[in-house]
């Protein structure tokens, strides 16, 4: 059997937005219908709620602490190699068509095709805009163009991508592939031709006790970023408008663009690896919040994730990551999977649903976007999720602890109950435990000396270790301070030496 592995992502598509997850008033039938075919999990969560960050998790299988790209417009580390290039390396072809948001440089990208990937398929942003008259595109990031009489899909990024992953997937049906498809819909400006931009108008979600939180118990940082809204009743904050109508109308857009794409998948090669998912969400006045940035909610954090490939009209509740991703498209290959990787292959579990893969998830911000001086500037967050709890680090401010079974909609913080100080701390364990395993380089003893952990002391030396990198492949190994041979162990506690004068 071929080795055929589609991605398909888009920007900024919560949960709800996506008729199978629930929400029978969103018309996605083409998002749908995967789901019916594979497997629809409930509990996926991005590594870091924004773009880049998320991608760069989604597309190198390290978290943004790992791979140097912990805020936008900041690049990977040049000694982090994506799926495209380890594949590549391994004899696969591996084709890119979308946003990238992976080479540090502003929104649309550098319009330069990374290592790994198919030049004659790259088609970040900047080339689409390049294609484009000056007039076209300023009209391109206008929401307004949506309502032009001579728009037309043929316009939009969406569709331009679509048309090169159907060359792609026709060039190369009969050959092992590895092709990813990153829509940038429904993001704003939410470019869409009619009947998109009208067919949401008067919508609004179901009521939702979150958006009266008064964050009265919440982080600092959350009622900074909440401003005015903190005042709002919640029939102002979840209300008809055109902008979320048009949000909305793009999302059911770009829902049509991918059923071109899967269309021909299962024409053309109807056994093969499909994983459809966002890179984040979008509160949307829930918890009186807008847009994404240091939080955990589930409106931002709890993805999409639907994998077609094993298993039909199953879901999966156990949690699940964009960290694993990349390890599961290599198992999925025959690709060993290198150590340096940070998650874990979900092939086990694709393959029959009563698998469990993991048993908590993790997920952290460290800055939204180092160009602009807003965003409330540097939130240094962590946060470790289980299938029923949330615990979620602040390291500048307060910290949260959710019972999600009690309190689904997450209003209650319950990081000072101690009723429930035996899971809150085990949580809190595993997620120090987490950030020494992967050499998070913001780890220290402020993440462990929390107001309500008293048995915790801070320490000079941490946990006394030395954590070099494990670099099997791309790199000379590394090597022992100590002796300035080759490391035999990555991780071993720190020599002390006495030293003679």
């Amino acid at each position: 059997m071929k080795k055929q592995v589609i991605l398909i992502m888009t920007d900024t598509t919560r949960k709800d937005m996506l008729g199978c997850y629930g929400n029978d008033r969103m018309i996605t039938p083409n998002l749908d219908r995967l789901a019916a075919e594979g497997i629809r999990y409930e509990n996926a969560y991005t590594c870091q709620p924004v773009c880049g960050p998320a991608r760069s998790a989604i597309f190198t299988g390290t978290f943004p602490h790992t791979n140097g790209e912990v805020t936008n417009s900041v690049a990977l580390g040049d000694n982090i190699k994506t799926v495209g290039q380890r594949l590549t390396d391994n004899g696969y072809h591996c084709g890119y068509i979308g946003k990238w948001h992976l080479d540090g440089s502003d929104y649309f990208g550098n319009g330069i095709c990374p290592e790994g990937w198919d030049e004659d398929y790259w088609y970040d942003m900047r080339r689409y805009l390049e294609e484009l008259t000056e007039e076209e595109r300023i009209r391109s990031r206008k929401s307004s163009t949506s309502f032009d009489p001579d728009m037309t899909e043929e316009f939009t990024y969406a569709h331009r991508c679509s048309l090169r992953a159907l060359d792609f997937l026709k060039r190369y049906q009969e050959q092992d592939f590895f092709l990813a498809v990153s829509y940038d819909e429904p993001h704003g400006p939410s470019l869409c031709p009619g009947p998109y931009h009208t067919m949401y108008a008067g919508f609004q979600f179901p009521d939702n006790p979150n958006y009266e939180d008064d964050l009265s118990r919440k982080p600092m940082m959350q009622q900074l970023w909440a401003g005015d809204a903190l005042h709002r009743t919640k029939e102002e904050l979840n209300r008809p408008s055109d902008k979320l109508a048009l949000f909305l109308g793009c999302n059911t857009f770009v829902d049509y663009e991918i059923g071109k794409v899967l269309d021909q998948i299962r024409q053309t090669m109807p056994d093969a690896l499909v994983i459809y998912t966002s890179d984040h969400g979008d509160l949307l006045g829930n918890h009186r919040l807008t847009g994404k940035n240091s939080a955990c909610y589930k409106e931002i954090a709890n993805v999409p994730l639907i994998i077609k490939g094993g298993q039909a009209g199953k879901v999966v509740e156990y949690p699940a990551s964009h960290i694993d991703i990349v390890p599961t498209i290599l198992d999925y290959m025959g690709v060993p999977i290198p150590r340096v990787l940070e998650g874990k292959s979900m092939l086990p579990q694709i393959r029959d649903t009563s698998v469990s893969v993991n048993d908590v998830v993790f997920t952290e911000f460290t800055r939204y976007e180092a160009d602009h001086d807003g965003f409330g500037g540097l939130q240094m967050m962590r946060a470790v999720i289980s299938d029923r709890y949330k615990l979620v680090i602040h390291l500048l401010d307060d910290d949260e602890f959710y019972d999600m079974e009690t309190d689904p909609y997450e209003i209650h913080n319950r990081i000072l109950d101690e009723s429930l100080a035996p899971i809150r701390n085990r949580l809190h364990d595993l997620l120090l435990e987490q950030m020494n395993r992967t050499r998070d380089l913001y780890r220290g003893y402020q993440w462990a000396c929390r107001s309500w952990r008293k048995d915790k002391e801070p320490l000079w030396a941490n946990d006394g270790y030395t954590r070099q990198r494990e670099n099997e492949e791309y790199e000379p190994r590394q090597l022992d301070y100590d002796t300035g041979l080759p490391m035999k162990e990555a991780v071993r506690k720190k020599i002390a030496r006495n030293l003679k004068r």
